[in-house]
Formats: structure tokens, C-alpha cells, sequence
């Protein structure tokens, strides 16, 4: 392929990634390019690597071949312009602490660990509270914070870092869904400033509502690109495989909602 390793043209550029859990491939010669000012999905059937993409991207589970760049840089260089918010559910909710430290700790990436954050901080703290809705909630617990409400506190943590790239894992799951379009709004208005959103998505029937690229993974890569041109039941029978009965119902809503589109600009 192409050697794209210092392309500042891209958001994100993989090449080769293979990743192994005890001799096991979990992700194998990942190739993967996302352009910058897109949402892009990555789907696939549970033990496909979703997560673990992401989480090797960002250093946080070792690689067994491959490189990395941001922007045309090695994440090292460039994590101060990348946000991250994980899995609900990998995080300790019991940690004794406000929704107002936990966005501010999204700050100590610039302040450095020995400089405590001061009214500046707390201000952008709370702006970015402001923004996904939970100004209100600035001093209360996280764990007294429902799980909607948790989701919200760590997009506005990833909000205050005013990252270029952002990586989101699975930020609908288990959310309701009042929580889930003021998700998909603030990644939205992201997206429209001209910021790279990265998303692990478990709902196929939201992806082409939501989403303008994709990546589709099943440990390997099935299909990358703009959501028109891969969103396809083949390619997403590949990735699923056994699935039919999913498959049938998310293939069958994308035909009916084509066949309403052409009858619709047949109509014009």
C-alpha cells in the first residue's frame, strides 16, 4: 500500500496493526485511514477488537507489529491532541469524587500532574459540564450520578482537553434515549468544527443516521470508508456471519429506507 506513516493529511493512519492476547490474534493487520471532520463508527460482533483498536491506538495495550500516527504523528507526540472516553463499565463509580473533578482531570494532561488546576480550570471544568448538560450536577458524587449522567460527566471531561481526534468506546451503551441524542449532538457539533470523532457503535440500525464513515472489523478489516458506500449487507454479513436474523432486520429497514429515498426524489 501506499506509505502514508507521515501524512499530517489524515486523522488517523494505521498500518499493519496486528494485536495478540496469549498467542491469540484479537486484531490482525489492521490497515485502517479516517480522514479529519468525520464521525466515524467501528462496528463488528462482539470479540471482533473493537475496544481493543482503539485502546491499542492509544498505547494502552501493546502491539505486536504495526505503527500509528495522529495527524502525522506517533500518538506519544500527539496525545495532548487526542480525547478519550472509555467503556462506562471499566470504570470504578465508587471513587469518592464530584462530576467537577472528574472533567477537570481531563486538564492534567496540560497542567502536568504537580500543578493542582485553579479558577481557570474550574471555570473550563464547568463549561464543559455547561455543554453536555450537567451544570447542575457539578458537585454531586459520580456515584451518586445514574448511568446517563456518568456518560455525560466523562464526554465533558474528553471535552475540556479541546482534543483534535477523539476516541469514544461505546458511548450509547446502556444510556437512555434522551442521553443518547444529546450524545450524538455534542459529537455532531464536534465534528462540525472540523474534529475527528471515532466511535466503537453497537447499534447497527443508528450507524447510517449517525455516522458519515465506518470501519468495519471482525479481527481483521472488512470494509473502511464513507457510510453510502459500505454499509452494505454484504459486507455486513462477512462481519457477522451466523447472525442472520439481525442481519435480516437491519438489511431489510436499509431497503425500505432506500426504496422511500428514490421514491421520494422520483417524486421531486
Amino acid at each position: 500500500m501506499t506509505e502514508l506513516l507521515h501524512e499530517p493529511d489524515l486523522a488517523l493512519h494505521v498500518e499493519d496493526l496486528t494485536v495478540s492476547y496469549h498467542g491469540k490474534p484479537v486484531l490482525w493487520d489492521i490497515d485502517l485511514d479516517v480522514p479529519p471532520g468525520v464521525m466515524a463508527a467501528i462496528v463488528g460482533p462482539n470479540g471482533a477488537g473493537k475496544s481493543t483498536l482503539i485502546k491499542s491506538i492509544l498505547g494502552l495495550v501493546p502491539s505486536v507489529a504495526g505503527h500509528v500516527t495522529l495527524h502525522g504523528l506517533p500518538y506519544r507526540k500527539a496525545r495532548r491532541r487526542v480525547g478519550y472516553v472509555p467503556q462506562r463499565s471499566s470504570v470504578d463509580w465508587d471513587f469518592p469524587t464530584t462530576a467537577l473533578d472528574v472533567v477537570m482531570m481531563g486538564l492534567y494532561g496540560r497542567l502536568g500532574w504537580l500543578r493542582r488546576p485553579g479558577s481557570r480550570e474550574r471555570h473550563q471544568a464547568r463549561e464543559a459540564l455547561t455543554l453536555v448538560g450537567m451544570q447542575e450536577f457539578a458537585e454531586r458524587q459520580i456515584s451518586q450520578l445514574s448511568g446517563g449522567q456518568q456518560q455525560r460527566v466523562f464526554l465533558a471531561r474528553a471535552l475540556v482537553q479541546q482534543a483534535d481526534v477523539y476516541f469514544l468506546d461505546e458511548p450509547m451503551a446502556g444510556v437512555d434515549a434522551t442521553t443518547e441524542r444529546a450524545i450524538v449532538e455534542i459529537l455532531r457539533r464536534l465534528r462540525d468544527q472540523g474534529k475527528t470523532v471515532i466511535v466503537v457503535h453497537h447499534d447497527l440500525q443508528t450507524v447510517r443516521s449517525y455516522f458519515d464513515w465506518m470501519l468495519i472489523l471482525n479481527v481483521r478489516v472488512i470494509a473502511q470508508g464513507r457510510v453510502e458506500d459500505i454499509y452494505t449487507a454484504e459486507h455486513l454479513r462477512r462481519a457477522y456471519g451466523g447472525q442472520i436474523a439481525l442481519l435480516d432486520n437491519v438489511t431489510d429497514s436499509t431497503r425500505v429506507s432506500d426504496a422511500a429515498t428514490l421514491e421520494s426524489e422520483s417524486l421531486q
